[in-house]
């Protein structure tokens, strides 16, 4: 179960756990996706760019850190919506780079409704060199802790 609206405190900071792209999640999100751009899918086209190789697409690293964020049971069973999203995209993500997120509490309002609340997270994505890869921020609304009965 994830955390409720009163437990995203001021000093939440949580490291998540990395996780290594792989050419099938590139494959995979381009079926998905239909985003066949030839920055992530073809080898030799790729090999003339800046970038000399195949780089992940930039919304499959944002989705990673999203899930690494979940893994963590941050937002599991209790996010009621995404509000909003604002992103950043810093540098390549390579095929064989580990990826991890640090997730820090930025705000927090209550809701009009009293089951409710809103938090907005940063982000800050890191390759395995440390170098910041992504950052952004995700606005949810979450539920608030239950009342227990009297």
């Amino acid at each position: 179960m994830g955390l409720y609206f009163e437990e995203f405190t001021d000093d939440l900071r949580v490291v998540t756990r990395g996780r290594t792209v792989g050419e099938g999640d590139i494959a995979l999100f381009s079926g998905l996706s239909g985003d066949f751009n030839p920055l992530h899918v073809d080898a030799e086209y790729c090999a003339g760019t800046v970038f000399g190789e195949r780089i992940a697409h930039g919304p499959l690293t944002l989705s990673m850190a999203i899930g690494l964020m979940s893994q963590q049971n941050l937002i599991d069973a209790t996010t009621m919506g995404l509000l909003d999203l604002r992103w950043s995209f810093a540098a390549p993500v390579r095929i064989g780079d580990t990826v991890h997120a640090i997730v820090t509490t930025v705000d927090r309002k209550p809701s009009r409704k009293p089951d409710r609340g809103v938090v907005t997270l940063r982000l800050d994505v890191f390759n395995q060199r440390g170098e910041q890869v992504q950052t952004g921020h995700m606005t949810l609304l979450m539920q608030r802790r239950p009342v227990e009965p009297h």
